[in-house]
């Protein structure tokens, strides 16, 4: 059995769907945090089968609410003292900037490289972004 050692401080992102704690590395451009993060790809799970895990050791300072976006069963564990103090539950924000790209190739955010990716939450219950120039739908998962 694999053993990672528990987090004095930090954050657990669980209940990722099997094979997603890359895009979410990625996402939240964790190659950039100074802090270890372990990443737990295909562990079991008696609820999902299968999961991914990451752990952050200590504090950091990401709106973690964008997982969301990604997906909606991700939970967050907050670690102090090598227990669990808060389990945060995802909520959509209503906006999200630079998080998710519009791919629809006659935005104006694909020909102004500059501007910034912006989207608006525009149906909670089914989880869609639509692009605030050129209303392009995104449904998260």
């Amino acid at each position: 059995m694999l053993n990672i050692s528990g987090l004095n401080q930090g954050v657990v992102i669980d209940h990722i769907q099997a094979g997603g704690a890359m895009k979410i590395y990625e996402y939240l451009n964790m190659e950039k945090l100074d802090c270890q993060v372990a990443i737990i790809k295909n562990a079991k799970s008696n609820k999902m089968g299968r999961k991914d895990i990451i752990k952050i050791e200590g504090p950091i300072q990401i709106d973690l609410n964008v997982l969301g976006i990604l997906d909606h069963n991700i939970t967050i564990n907050i670690i102090e003292n090598d227990k669990i103090v808060r389990k945060h539950t995802l909520e959509l924000p209503d906006e999200v900037t630079n998080i998710i790209r519009c791919k629809n190739p006659r935005c104006i955010t694909s020909i102004e490289q500059e501007l910034p990716h912006k989207f608006k939450l525009t149906d909670r219950k089914n989880r869609i972004y639509r692009c605030i120039y050129c209303e392009s739908k995104f449904k998260g998962n």
